[in-house]
């Protein structure tokens, strides 16, 4: 008889995709449960994947990625002060989360201990179980801004701890670190000599201040696996381009993983990729610049049916607290789903500290954003 290994049973299904499928079919709903932008990929860009085929791309890149878009990615990450090889330094991933996979199973051992703050990104704990490493997690506190704290770090640090991942911009909670934040990170990172995996996808949706690339600070370039893609800036979800750029080691591990799973990312939404990183900039400041008017205009309005919600300072969810309504953050969000027709996530997909949460995406209309927390002030009016 055929079983399924322990560590595949080990890992949850994905509750963000549970919800998303629990909407399929059903009339009327809004879902501010996905974290996917609702505008379509700029035309310019759509064009240049339309212009590739036509002039017959539709081969095997090499497994690093297109040379020239690696360069393009190069020159981007140098406008944060740091500079990577394109020719050895960089990789392009099937999107950010198979960047993720890479990462953890080119440099985690069997027992390795690899710290996860949360709440976090869905498949970070599933992707070091796979690896064989052992997740440890770090609570972070909506009264602390839900940013990672030097002490927690110091505290959860032993002779099996191999990795720290960060992910600034955050999902689900918008926290954003400052760069004198994240450099007491770095300190600590240097004093134990451990390795950083960041994860920064969400970058350019930084409303207040400057975003701040981790591998740029003092030290850290050899010791951080950066990882970024165009999914969330350039609405590009099902292009399913990301990127790793790190010391050549670690990249040329990396590659050889890729190699055998996924060989290449899709030549089509690698050329563009070229095109939106070149000329998507303009598109791109315009996007976000309505993400802050619906980022604004959630968090009042959420407060005003009675759900407190911290302000989100990147990103482009809510991470409302739902503990005034007696329910947990699953009976909260099925029942939302069932009597109001507005699907969220609960916040503890996310991790436990997560719980008394639930993740809004404000991804979507104005409209759509209006009448769904008017629907939640409406079901939470009857548990009050």
């Amino acid at each position: 008889m055929h079983s399924v290994s322990d560590r595949a049973k080990k890992i949850p299904k994905s509750g963000i995709r549970k919800f998303f499928e629990l909407t399929l079919g059903m009339d009327d709903v809004i879902s501010l449960g996905v974290g996917e932008p609702d505008f379509v990929t700029p035309w310019h860009i759509r064009e240049a994947c339309m212009y590739a085929l036509e002039k017959g791309y539709t081969m095997y890149t090499s497994n690093y990625g297109l040379l020239e878009l690696r360069e393009v990615i190069s020159g981007y990450i140098k406008e944060y002060g740091i500079t990577y090889n394109p020719e050895s330094e960089i990789l392009v991933t099937v999107g950010v989360s198979e960047g993720f996979d890479l990462a953890i199973r080119a440099t985690i051992n069997p027992g390795d201990e690899v710290i996860i703050p949360e709440p976090c990104y869905v498949s970070y704990k599933p992707c070091t179980v796979l690896a064989g490493g052992k997740p440890v997690p770090i609570p972070t506190k909506v009264e602390n801004d839900f940013k990672l704290l030097p002490e927690d770090i110091e505290e959860r640090i032993t002779k099996k701890t191999k990795a720290l991942v960060l992910s600034y911009p955050n999902n689900p909670t918008g926290a954003v670190m400052t760069k004198k934040e994240l450099e007491a990170i770095a300190d600590i990172v240097n004093e134990h000599d451990i390795l950083v995996i960041s994860d920064e996808v969400y970058d350019r949706l930084t409303y207040e201040g400057k975003h701040t690339c981790f591998a740029a600070l003092n030290g850290m370039q050899d010791k951080c696996i950066y990882l970024n893609g165009l999914s969330k800036s350039h609405a590009m979800t099902g292009w399913r381009i990301g990127y790793a750029a790190c010391n050549p080691e670690i990249i040329e591990a990396m590659l050889k993983i890729h190699q055998y799973a996924a060989l290449c990312a899709p030549i089509t939404a690698q050329m563009a990729a070229i095109e939106a990183l070149r000329r998507g900039e303009r598109p791109l400041k315009e996007m976000v610049t309505e993400y802050n008017h619906r980022r604004r205009v959630i968090v009042k309005r959420l407060n005003e049916i009675g759900l407190s919600c911290f302000e989100p300072k990147g990103a482009f969810y809510a991470f409302p607290s739902i503990e005034s309504t007696g329910l947990s953050s699953e009976e909260f969000s099925e029942g939302l789903l069932k009597e109001e027709k507005v699907a969220v996530v609960p916040g503890d997909v996310f991790g436990d500290a997560g719980k008394g949460f639930v993740r809004c995406a404000y991804a979507a209309s104005m409209d759509d954003i209006l009448e769904a927390v008017t629907r939640m002030g409406r079901f939470s009016k009857k548990l009050l």
